[in-house]
């Protein structure tokens, strides 16, 4: 939900945070997200990145039932000095900034329903807790994150939100990686999601591309599907080298000067991995 006004909706916090209420979800919802859980611990150990699979049992997410908010933080505090906060939903981006500033990360406290099980639009306490949090077990990630949060603090000055989301999209949320042992995924919403977390490796419809942050500024993102394209990272570490070693404001202006890039379009300079057949898209009667 979004609140124009900037103003905290009712039984929030000044910085929009609202007590978990653990004990309030019902066995029905804790059996759900031990489903979820299930079926994607199934699924990723030859497909996720070691670093999300390490977090998983550092912060002992595969314990039964929804994770309790505090237990969760008191593991992550001692790992990398974050903690889980609970919000009512999608936040303003100044508050949602300067929570990743000082290393909290905001998790929504309802869980979908059953009949949501492969999509919901609005980001759930699986895909906000499953998809995210283990990560942020690891240091260097965990750096990055605030790094990002602090970089968000600063292009909110300068008008360029818009390219920031965009990076955080085609990372945090739909990020892959390169390995050893070849492509993993790390982007919660791909590991948040079955079907996703197949497509994004194995299905022959998206591009692959090299990581560039420029090019991820110009690039536009589905929001109500599988994404058309997909940026490999090396590592952790070379990700939060560049974000921390870059000067936005100069990339922010360049973008700004420059074309949008459809989802789907690979341009001649790309470090192309896969050049994708586009045929799911297609299917759909998606053309960019």
């Amino acid at each position: 939900m979004s609140y124009a006004d900037g103003t905290p909706p009712e039984g929030a916090a000044a910085d929009w945070t609202i007590p978990q209420r653990w004990e309030r979800y019902s066995a029905a919802e804790h059996a759900l997200w031990d489903r979820l859980f299930d079926r994607q611990a199934k699924l990723l150990p030859a497909r996720a990145a070691p670093e999300f699979l390490a977090g998983l049992d550092v912060l002992r997410l595969g314990d039964s039932g929804i994770p309790n908010f505090d237990a969760l933080s008191d593991r992550l505090m001692k790992a990398t000095g974050w903690q889980v906060v609970a919000v009512p939903g999608l936040i303003p981006d100044n508050v949602f900034f300067e929570h990743l500033a000082n290393r909290r990360f905001v998790a929504g406290n309802f869980i979908r329903t059953p009949e949501q099980v492969d999509y919901l639009q609005e980001p759930d306490v699986f895909h906000d807790v499953f998809g995210h949090v283990p990560l942020l077990a690891n240091p260097v990630f965990a750096d990055y994150m605030q790094a990002y949060g602090q970089g968000g603090q600063r292009a909110n000055g300068l008008g360029a939100i818009q390219r920031l989301a965009r990076l955080y999209w085609y990372t945090v949320e739909f990020g892959l990686m390169k390995s050893a042992e070849g492509l993993r995924i790390y982007g919660a919403g791909i590991v948040s999601s079955h079907g996703e977390s197949i497509f994004a490796l194995d299905d022959p419809s998206p591009n692959r591309l090299g990581f560039d942050l420029l090019r991820l500024m110009r690039t536009r993102y589905r929001i109500d599907d599988y994404q058309q394209s997909y940026f490999l990272i090396d590592s952790f570490e070379d990700l939060l080298r560049q974000t921390l070693e870059t000067d936005f404001a100069p990339l922010y202006e360049q973008a700004a000067q420059l074309t949008d890039i459809a989802p789907a379009d690979v341009l001649p300079e790309d470090r192309i991995y896969t050049r994708g057949t586009q045929a799911y898209a297609l299917a759909k009667g998606v053309a960019g």
